[in-house]
């Protein structure tokens, strides 16, 4: 895995670094609702492709799973501000 790292210019390398920071940044800055969705957009980064098989939790196992991702916001992010905006999917 990542063998083709072996063949590229410096430049080359650079510029991946700079698209990987850049997608890592633009995930890192989601907020409010976007917290709570997966990011494709970032896996695809990734040189290999293979078709994402995902399991999703039943409803009652899936909203204890944002509950518990909220507390953790609430545990590590204490400071963070809170808004009251309503998802407009």
């Amino acid at each position: 895995m990542d063998d083709e790292l072996e063949g590229l210019s410096r430049e080359q390398l650079v510029a991946e670094v700079r698209r990987l920071r850049d997608a890592i940044r633009t995930h890192r800055d989601a907020s409010g609702h976007a917290l709570c969705w997966h990011h494709p957009d970032l896996w695809a980064l990734l040189p290999e492709r293979t078709a994402a098989v995902l399991e999703v939790p039943a409803w009652p196992q899936f909203m204890l799973g944002c509950i518990r991702y909220r507390q953790s916001l609430d545990e590590q992010l204490p400071a963070a501000k809170r808004v009251d905006v309503e998802f407009k999917g």
